[in-house]
């Protein structure tokens, strides 16, 4: 049974707000890297991209710190200010930067995902949550562990085989299945430095992050607001949908259902990031395999 936890409305909408500035943020440091241009343009993009980071940097600061009732308006209108400032500025830089190349997707939702954990380790910090209050880490963690481990490799064949079914049917109505956009990176990515961050992506980041938020976070305050199957079912549909592909929406869903079940029943998100971290391990040894096998 999952115990209580401290989130509340005020406090997720201040992540999703951090979480959305770490996005701008790994765009425009990948952008940045991998900038063709020279010269005066250069010198405009790096000017703008600077005063972007600058700000949204301080967006995360006034969103990390602890908001008295005293100064709330204040620090609620300063931090909207910087973070608009910041995207205007940030949408600016991409502009000049033109269309980033195919092959730093990757990159980017590893640099974003990164900023995202840094942030919300900050974050907990300064409203003084620890991880135990947040996350049950200390409750059976041996047990949890395993538990995630065990169910990662029962439900891969079953993902496997939803995932089949749903291009199947998608083909029978004349749908062409599309891969998913961490798949067509590591397809795309020629290296292994490349390889190497999807790999910490897919690994570890993303494991982590999505559930720290939608686990952690998002199911246990929807359910203590009074909405259990809301939060359980509502939960996994909206971790199935952001991964915008239809071919794997059915076993994501299926798969969010069995990581929120998880969680409730051990009451330690250690529990479903192994699960996850492990899902997506054998899916990447696969892929890779089969590059492999393909020549690529």
């Amino acid at each position: 049974m999952l115990s209580p936890k401290p989130w509340n409305t005020i406090l997720i909408l201040r992540l999703l707000l951090g979480a959305f500035a770490c996005l701008c943020l790994g765009s425009l440091i990948v952008n940045g890297v991998h900038f063709p241009g020279t010269g005066t343009k250069a010198l405009l993009f790096f000017s703008i991209s600077a005063v972007a980071v600058l700000l949204l940097i301080l967006t995360l600061f006034l969103l990390s710190r602890p908001w008295d009732t005293d100064d709330l308006i204040g620090k609620l209108l300063l931090m909207l200010v910087c973070l608009t400032t910041g995207l205007s500025f940030a949408v600016w830089a991409q502009q000049i930067a033109g269309k980033p190349a195919e092959g730093t997707s990757g990159e980017q939702m590893a640099v974003t995902e990164a900023a995202v954990l840094v942030f919300f380790t900050v974050f907990m910090r300064a409203q003084r949550i620890t991880w135990a209050e947040a996350f049950g880490i200390a409750n059976g963690r041996r047990r949890a562990i395993l538990s995630g481990l065990a169910v990662a490799c029962i439900f891969l064949p079953v993902a496997e085989g939803l995932q089949l079914l749903s291009a199947e049917v998608m083909t029978r109505f004349r749908v062409e299945p599309q891969e998913q956009q961490a798949v067509h990176a590591l397809r795309v990515s020629v290296g292994w430095s490349n390889r190497l961050v999807l790999a910490v992506l897919a690994l570890v980041l993303a494991p982590v992050v999505e559930e720290m938020f939608f686990r952690g976070m998002l199911y246990p305050l929807i359910k203590q607001a009074g909405f259990p199957r809301l939060a359980f079912w509502g939960v996994s549909f909206v971790f199935a949908c952001v991964h915008f592909n239809v071919a794997t929406f059915v076993p994501l869903l299926v798969l969010a259902v069995i990581l929120t079940a998880l969680y409730e029943r051990t009451d330690n998100l250690l529990a479903p990031i192994s699960a996850h971290a492990l899902f997506n391990s054998l899916n990447f040894a696969m892929l890779y395999l089969l590059d492999r096998q393909m020549g690529r």
